[in-house]
């Protein structure tokens, strides 16, 4: 069994454009004379690697506490890619994962709508995606909402450069975060074909 962590450190991760970067606060630390260590920190739950809830778009979506646990935890397919996904090549993804109902893109990939209409229209209960957003950065919510429009969560900020496309178990369960949007998570894979 070999397992990859698929997330980005949090104090060092990727930022989208115009969000707060993580911040951490040391409020005791031993080296000063204090008794134990002890931090604070800060972020907005769209850095690094996270998940898209619904409600990031829907007003009357779902939140990440609302959201099943069993979306984030399973057979998953990764695929590698690069450039603007069309319908064909998301036909493509969707044959190769042979029913798996999480799909992680490797790659400087980006979902189009026309891409996003075909997974939403295929029943996938998960997207993941390296970027910083799975469709385009200059204009992300058409594909936004036409994925959290069919209940597909979006697990956005993935690491997958050393990751083979292939099949593993995937968990990705996000922070049981009230009211929220989105969560950052600690993913990773498993490849239990792998010894």
């Amino acid at each position: 069994m070999k397992i990859y962590d698929i997330s980005q450190e949090v104090f060092s991760c990727a930022v989208y454009p115009g969000d707060p970067a993580p911040e951490k606060q040391v409020l005791c630390a031993t080296e000063a004379g204090d008794l134990y260590n002890l931090s604070v920190f800060s972020m907005c739950a769209h850095n690094g690697t996270h998940i898209d809830a619904p409600f990031h778009f829907l007003p009357k979506g779902k939140t990440v506490d609302q959201m099943d646990l069993q979306t984030f935890v399973g057979d998953c397919f990764v695929a590698r890619r690069q450039g603007e996904l069309t319908a064909t090549d998301a036909c493509h993804i969707l044959e190769s994962a042979g029913g798996r109902p999480r799909l992680l893109i490797a790659g400087k990939a980006t979902v189009t709508a026309e891409a996003a209409e075909v997974f939403a229209a295929s029943g996938i209960r998960l997207l993941g995606c390296e970027g910083q957003t799975v469709g385009p950065e200059d204009a992300p919510m058409q594909v936004h909402l036409i994925l959290l429009g069919r209940g597909i969560a979006l697990l956005e900020g993935i690491v997958l450069q050393d990751v083979p496309e292939g099949f593993y178990f995937l968990s990705a369960a996000p922070l049981n975060l009230g009211g929220a949007d989105g969560a950052p998570c600690r993913a990773y894979l498993i490849d239990q074909d792998s010894n």
